[in-house]
């Protein structure tokens, strides 16, 4: 191990977290760098530390601890090294794996487009993970923000995000319109005006499965009921649509006695209703029309059920797909309306980089925004856990902001680690601290009759709660 980076020692009282099989090992002191952030960054991780290391000590009795080992990325790490994101800093965070940050500003003026999407990069944190659930007391612009509990699996490396593009006017621009218009395009009606910019979107079988794998897996360890993969297949069929075929591809081959798609639950629950059912019948039921269509897609079609009840009605029939995980599939902007109208629903989102952008922050409006909206960014082997939102420079060093989204992607860290009653501490004393009505002013202005707090009050009323939440467990 190495004894210092970016010119500070690595606390000696610390472990590393080790990684083998696909698997954490975590000590009981292990060493977690944090970036402290730009902006309001500087309060908000003042506030959130106290809550983690009073949290773990009321949980563990001294027995765990976390070794914390500042790290410097955004403005701190250009003010003291110049530079934006230090080598060090990276290597650091790859030595401990596991990370926790709070907002960073993008850097003007060129150069790195975002330090968020470059710590992504150079460590291969390919899902965004958002949980998105409803804490009692938080102010919300829906009627039953309770029914929100989503976890949002959002591939992180490619899709419009890879930033493939090229500027409208320039010469790169002009030669590959002139290759698609004149190769790509020859012969066809489409063709790409010449004074477009343009934008490629890869969409790959490695990124959208080892994605999907890893939602799947989560809903699987988690007890959750379904996975619904969010898509514009129905336009962008050779991107969009391919992350639907492989994910339901990565689901039959690799978790196949542990999960059921819907279609396939269609056609297993037409055969436990009558088992005299023929496969043409079974057909019918489930692509209503088919007698309108043509004789090979209905062929297809019997195809599809024979092949199906060969395959998995044994493990599956009588009742026993009903205990199995569900795969199903949804257009993107029909999830948009329904998780308003009907968010129960969903369990977990596995989606495109784009959508699952969009989707995550949609739902967090419904339960309080951003503000308490916690995330990380996961890989084979690391992770970075991290505030959703910006910096908002001009309330920073102000002690007002809310602390929420870094305290919850503790409460995520701390799950990821395996230290899950650390985790319901912090969650039972905020929420105890929200129904309470002692919030910071994004939350005040919202609630009738709350008490506005700083964001160190916050912290502190957390902490208070977290207390009784210990007697009260003890009685």
């Amino acid at each position: 191990m190495v004894a210092s980076y970016n010119g500070l020692p690595v606390p000696a009282n610390g472990a590393r977290i080790t990684y083998s099989g696909g698997r954490y090992q975590v000590p009981d002191n292990p060493v977690i760098p944090f970036i402290e952030g730009d902006g309001t960054g500087r309060d908000i991780w003042k506030a959130s530390v106290r809550v983690f290391d009073s949290a773990i000590e009321k949980a563990y009795n001294g027995k765990r601890r976390v070794a914390w080992y500042e790290v410097f990325a955004g403005e701190k790490a250009y003010s003291k090294f110049k530079d934006w994101l230090p080598d060090d800093t990276v290597n650091a965070i790859r030595e401990f794996r596991v990370a926790i940050k709070g907002p960073l500003t993008t850097p003007v003026g060129g150069g790195i487009r975002s330090l968020n999407v470059a710590l992504r990069q150079i460590l291969d944190l390919y899902a965004c993970v958002r949980p998105v659930r409803y804490y009692k007391g938080t102010p919300s612009p829906v009627k039953n923000p309770e029914r929100m509990d989503v976890v949002i699996y959002r591939e992180n490396t490619e899709d419009v995000y890879a930033g493939i593009e090229w500027e409208q006017g320039t010469p790169e621009a002009a030669k590959l319109i002139e290759f698609l218009n004149k190769d790509m395009l020859k012969g066809g009606k489409k063709q790409i005006r010449l004074d477009s910019g343009v934008g490629i979107k890869p969409m790959s079988v490695t990124g959208t499965k080892r994605l999907v794998r890893m939602a799947i897996q989560f809903a699987l360890d988690s007890g959750r009921k379904t996975v619904t993969l969010v898509h514009k297949g129905n336009i962008q069929k050779f991107t969009e649509g391919a992350f639907r075929k492989w994910g339901y591809e990565v689901a039959a081959e690799e978790f196949r006695n542990q999960v059921v798609t819907e279609r396939e639950s269609w056609i297993v629950d037409n055969q436990d209703k009558n088992p005299n059912l023929s496969v043409e019948e079974n057909a019918s039921l489930i692509e209503p029309g088919l007698e309108f269509a043509t004789e090979a897609f209905r062929q297809s079609v019997y195809q599809e059920v024979r092949e199906i009840l060969q395959a998995i009605y044994a493990s599956h029939g009588q009742g026993a797909w009903k205990k199995k995980l569900k795969i199903n599939d949804r257009i993107a902007d029909s999830v948009f309306q329904q998780i308003v109208t009907r968010a129960d629903e969903y369990s977990v989102l596995a989606t495109p980089n784009l959508n699952g952008d969009y989707i995550s922050d949609a739902c967090a409006a419904q339960v309080g925004g951003l503000g308490i909206a916690p995330g990380a960014n996961i890989g084979d082997g690391f992770a970075i856990f991290e505030a959703t939102h910006g910096t908002a420079p001009k309330y920073a060093d102000k002690d007002v902001i809310n602390p929420g989204s870094v305290i919850l992607s503790g409460v995520m860290m701390f799950r990821f680690l395996g230290w899950n009653e650390a985790a319901d501490l912090i969650e039972r004393g905020m929420e105890r601290t929200i129904e309470e009505k002692k919030v910071t002013y994004d939350f005040e202005r919202l609630m009738q009759g709350a008490t506005k707090v700083k964001t160190s009050e916050f912290a502190s009323y957390i902490i208070q709660n977290m207390e009784k939440a210990v007697l009260s467990a003890a009685h």
